[in-house]
């Protein structure tokens, strides 16, 4: 159990606070490691919540309450049979039991690896090929990050007849096309140039 915080702790806390507030993420996080290293405070006994940014408010608890799982425990629960769907099943996985919403082609090879299973034979190729499907979708900076479709279809598996229906429902909507103006039409020909 912690003991409760006497009145000078709470005055250096707060003064902490207010002088780690203007740092970035990544320096607060290494001025911390190092307070901890020359005070010789075992981090690792400690746990403390990963902080989420969450655009201007912080989440202090974890990205998601998923039991903790292997990945490779989860790949064998969801079934992925193609290399798209288990980039989406890898995506989740980092997303929901890793909280990393963001990630690279690189992160997914590596996760799946871990996960012991074959290598992709062009990892790239399977992630563009996600991002094609909608499972994937752009984040900042030339990462990616879980789409809504991949999340349902994720959630769906092993149930292979709803995840194809969920995938199927979106293949339909994206296949409508603009008609095309009418030959005899002057008028529309000229307001499509």
């Amino acid at each position: 159990m912690t003991p409760e915080p006497s009145g000078d702790d709470a005055v250096i806390l707060h003064d902490l606070i207010e002088r780690l507030a203007p740092v970035s993420q990544e320096s607060r996080a290494h001025l911390i490691r190092v307070l901890a290293t020359f005070y010789k405070v075992d981090t690792a006994a400690v746990e403390l919540p990963k902080v989420i940014d969450m655009g201007g408010r912080t989440d202090t608890s974890r990205f998601s309450d998923h039991p903790d799982l292997t990945p490779k425990q989860f790949l064998i629960e969801k079934q992925p049979l193609t290399d798209i769907e288990r980039v989406a099943c890898l995506a989740f996985y980092l997303t929901h039991y890793r909280s990393m919403p963001h990630f690279k082609t690189l992160d997914i090879s590596k996760l799946n690896t871990e996960a012991a299973q074959l290598k992709f034979s062009n990892p790239t190729v399977a992630v563009d090929n996600a991002t094609k499907r909608g499972f994937l979708v752009p984040a900042t900076k030339g990462m990616k990050q879980l789409g809504v479709l991949g999340e349902r279809f994720v959630n769906a598996l092993p149930d292979r007849e709803k995840a194809r229906a969920l995938s199927e429902k979106k293949r339909l909507r994206r296949t409508k096309r603009r008609k095309r103006p009418e030959e005899g039409d002057a008028q529309a020909v000229f307001s499509t140039v």
